[in-house]
């Protein structure tokens, strides 16, 4: 009931704001009677001189703007290669029309005039958004401001999408912003800060590359700063005290010149707020890319080997963070460009949680009570370089270190058919380098030549260590089994060097067609060690004998490969097919003897663009690959992974075959600001790499076969979002179902799961008045295992609400409630959390003043499910309680 309250009274102050309010509708056409697709169309009242509305043709050349009657304006036109009209206008009681011819001329339009007055203006593959126009002055980040534009959105994971497709790099004045992720710019750029957002569509850093490669999914944002902000230093200094010694200090500093810029973030806090997750580490690329993502093979080289534990949407029982990062770059010459960064991050989290699990093959059920103390320190380094001299030559080379010292203790209370209490240590300090260098020649204008290749050397020691009262492979490890406890220990090591090279050359063969031949290879080499030892009551060690107990393998895999595409356009379509023909060699040596396996593949993949519309696209991908899995699975060996989970490798392993098909679309209409994407993907799995498991009550043993059974999957997600006025709604479905095939107690067992997630929002963007957004999101998570099926829903509807009052007061509200349950009725959870903001900052200050809540409602636990091919599992996480901390920023 109190939902549909709000969505009225929301839709009744849309409906007041656009009262007196007529329409002046018309056709932008050329001089041959063409509509104009684009062209800028604004409303300046000839009393104020502010601009009242604004709007841009669609692909007819139809416009629309909203005016206030009895107003009188001065309505101007533009488009770039066209000479500027204008005209006066007088909005009566009646809605008008009025239709503009537009006429050639030869020099451009001043480009800055334009895009100074349109709050949206299109540019090629360029939108250009003017910041001031949609904000109401209670904007704090660039989160804040990019969630007010339309097309553009913040996902749950703090990446931005543009379009359906994620941002992959994020600039400002042109120059790289912690290259290799999005979040950082979004939580900690000032909004006062912009002027406007340029979002780069089909976007290369490479000029010689554009138009020659497929880059419809590449995206970045460049932040253009306001005046004031370059050549000075910018930023802000904020600190928090609250109860039980609870706090926050988060300085920041920006400086930007033509030459230089330098970015400082610092963030120190124990209310919960994690700047840098080791998620956002494992995916922190530093904008390196997988040289050979079109040639179809993959190569993986295995990463956290320990499987740490990761809070629940950064969500736990206690929280300590440091975070400091540092970014530059420097233009020494016109033709040298010098950037980095680097980051350390520290973050010291308790987590407790308790769940159950239901063996699928036993019958058993496990409940769990689990503490975890865990003790994360990230580091990262990156340098880049890139000269170019001139526009047929281009030098890139960069450099990114990677490295993680991890702890992580955990305490479980296991209770099933035996009841247990284990304790596990966790240890390790993985180091990576990566290294890429590329070079770009153009020759003349039918000869292009790109060289790129990357080296990757990584280190790894994972030590695992686990107590308990009861061991749950006796009758597999020779322990001594006359102990108080069972304390069993492993130490692995994994070495990897990886080299990707490959040279590409274009013959353009006129300006809607080329030729693009590529050899390449790729050479990984790993090298696995790994032993178990129990250390007995009297601090003494006992070394498991044998070969099963321990490893030493060397796997090596080659691919040398040939490329041949052809790309043409052809009225509104893209043909891009081409074919990649692969020599592998793939050994492993261990228990000295080597396997060997050599392999010729024939890859084929097809692009198809059709241009509908300049901003209306419709996409196909089809593309065969082949996929080899690392050393770890080859290791024949026996590794813990942990208390009850036993695993050895399968020497004699083979690679995958996968299909991929996808089709997207996307369209986005500045004419009705309607946004429009839909995705559809598809993948078969031959010869999958799966599990094949043996099941001892909650205890299992595992290894690694290639399937017989095909796995297959589909995914499905669209949104649908436009504008009405000052209101903007939106729909949101993700649809993904998965089939799989494992090998369970030398059976077969084929496993489905459906997930859905929908979404439904409303929000106001009003400048002089509070905004609020509504939404809904319903989960639901279906998991079928042989004859056992369970499906579990989450209900969530969610408010925001921001208000600016008495001139200098600033309040926020961020509300999310949840509702967890299953179908046996065996589980009914709500909870939700409830986080608000009051700031105060008198005009003209650099002072602010504040008060914070975090979890108002002293929310205690939240939920998560899971499901495999052995079992399904529901958890309940324990999260911090409430806070409230009194907090002074400081604006430089």
């Amino acid at each position: 009931m109190k939902n549909k309250v709000l969505f009225t009274l929301l839709l009744l102050v849309g409906t007041l704001a656009s009262a007196q309010e007529i329409s002046l509708s018309g056709t932008v056409k050329d001089s041959l009677g063409v509509g104009v697709d684009m062209a800028n169309v604004i409303a300046i009242n000839a009393a104020t001189q502010g601009l009242e509305s604004y709007g841009i043709t669609n692909h007819a050349g139809l416009f629309k703007l909203k005016l206030k009657t009895g107003e009188q304006y001065t309505v101007k036109v533009s488009y770039l290669g066209f000479k500027p009209e204008s005209f006066t206008f007088t909005a009566s009681a009646q809605d008008a029309v009025k239709d503009i011819v537009m006429r050639e001329q030869e020099a451009q339009l001043d480009e800055v005039d334009v895009t100074y007055e349109m709050p949206v203006s299109v540019k090629g593959d360029t939108i250009v958004y003017d910041t001031d126009s949609f904000v109401s002055g209670t904007e704090k980040k660039l989160k804040d401001v990019l969630e007010n534009l339309p097309g553009i959105e913040i996902n749950d994971d703090g990446q931005i999408e543009v379009e359906g497709k994620t941002v992959s790099k994020v600039m400002v004045e042109g120059k790289d912003f912690f290259d290799g992720d999005t979040k950082l710019a979004v939580e900690n750029i000032p909004a006062n800060a912009l002027s406007k957002v340029e979002v780069l569509r089909n976007f290369n850093e490479v000029s010689q590359m554009k138009g020659l490669t497929n880059d419809d999914d590449n995206v970045a944002l460049n932040i253009k700063l306001k005046e004031g902000k370059k050549n000075f230093w910018f930023g802000e200094l904020t600190a928090g005290y609250g109860p039980d010694d609870r706090y926050l200090a988060h300085p920041k500093l920006f400086y930007y010149s033509p030459k230089y810029s330098i970015n400082i973030i610092t963030d120190l806090n124990n209310i919960g707020e994690v700047p840098f997750t080791r998620n956002d580490y494992r995916n922190f690329t530093g904008g390196f890319r997988n040289l050979n993502s079109r040639g179809g093979s993959s190569i993986s080289t295995g990463a956290d080997e320990l499987g740490l534990s990761s809070a629940q949407n950064n969500r736990a029982n206690d929280i300590d963070t440091k975070f400091a990062a540092a970014n530059f770059s420097y233009a020494p010459t016109e033709g040298l460009d010098l950037s980095g960064f680097g980051i350390y991050s520290y973050t010291g989290t308790l987590m407790k949680s308790e769940g159950t699990t239901s063996y699928i093959a036993s019958n058993d059920i496990e409940s769990t009570t689990t503490n975890t103390d865990q003790t994360i320190h990230l580091g990262l380094a990156k340098l880049s370089a890139k000269y170019k001299p001139n526009e047929d030559f281009q030098l890139d080379y960069d450099a990114l270190l990677k490295q993680s010292d991890d702890t992580e203790e955990v305490n479980v209370l296991s209770i099933s058919s035996i009841t247990d209490e284990i304790d596990e240590v966790k240890k390790q300090k993985p180091l990576s380098v990566n290294q890429n260098l590329n070079i770009y020649y153009t020759l003349n204008d039918k000869n292009i030549f790109a060289v790129e290749a990357q080296y990757l050397y990584a280190d790894e020691d994972p030590f695992y260590e686990a107590i308990r009262n009861e061991f749950a492979f006796v009758d597999i490890f020779p322990v001594d089994e006359n102990q108080d406890v069972y304390n069993i220990n492993q130490a692995k090591t994994v070495v990897t060097n990886k080299v990707d090279a490959k040279v590409d050359y274009y013959r353009v063969l006129g300006s809607k067609s080329n030729l693009n031949l590529t050899l390449g290879t790729t050479q990984s080499n790993q090298n696995f060690n790994s032993n178990i030892f129990q250390i007995l009551d009297n601090e003494s060690v006992l070394n498991m004998s044998g070969d099963e107990f321990g490893n030493e393998v060397a796997f090596h895999v080659s691919d040398v490969y040939a490329g041949l595409h052809y790309k043409v356009i052809s009225g509104i379509f893209t043909f891009n097919p081409g074919v990649t023909l692969h020599q592998f060699n793939v050994k492993n040596e261990q228990l000295g003897a080597v396997v060997e396996n050599n392999l010729t593949s024939l890859l084929p993949d097809v692009y198809i663009n059709a241009q509908l519309k300049k901003s209306e696209n419709l996409r196909f991908n089809y593309r065969v690959t082949r996929s080899f899995t690392d050393v770890s699975d080859f290791a024949q060996g026996y590794v813990l992974n942990n208390y009850n989970s036993l695993y050895s490798g399968n020497r004699d392993l083979e690679s995958a075959l996968n299909h991929n098909v996808s089709l997207n679309f996307f369209s986005f209409n500045m004419f009705n600001f309607t946004n429009i994407f839909a995705n559809v993907a598809y993948t078969k799995r031959i010869d999958a790499l799966k599990s094949g498991v043996n099941i001892i009550g909650i205890n299992r043993v595992s290894s690694t076969i290639n399937s017989n059974f095909d796995d297959e999957s589909l995914t499905a997600s669209g949104k649908y979002e436009r504008t009405f006025s000052k209101i903007k709604a939106s729909v949101q479905g993700n649809l993904g179902w998965s089939t799989t095939n494992n090998l369970v107690d030398n059976a077969q067992r084929t496993s489905n799961s459906l997930t859905q997630n929908y979404n439904a929002a409303l929000s106001t963007n009003f400048k002089d008045a509070p905004n609020l957004e509504l939404g809904y999101r319903y989960t639901v998570n279906n998991y079928e295992n042989g004859d056992l099926e369970t499906t579990f829903y989450t209900s969530r509807p969610y408010a925001r609400f921001d208000a600016s009052f008495l001139k200098n007061f600033i309040f926020t509200v961020d509300y999310d409630y949840y509702n967890y349950t299953d179908d046996a009725d065996t589980i009914s959870n709500t909870y939700s959390f409830l986080e608000s903001d009051l700031t105060y900052q008198k005009k003209d200050s650099r002072w602010e003043y504040g008060i914070k809540g975090t979890n108002l409602l002293n929310s205690t636990t939240l939920n998560r499910d899971s499901t495999n091919e052995l079992f399904f599992s529901t958890q309940a996480y324990f999260v911090q309680p409430r806070y409230v901390l009194l907090s002074v920023k400081y604006d430089l």
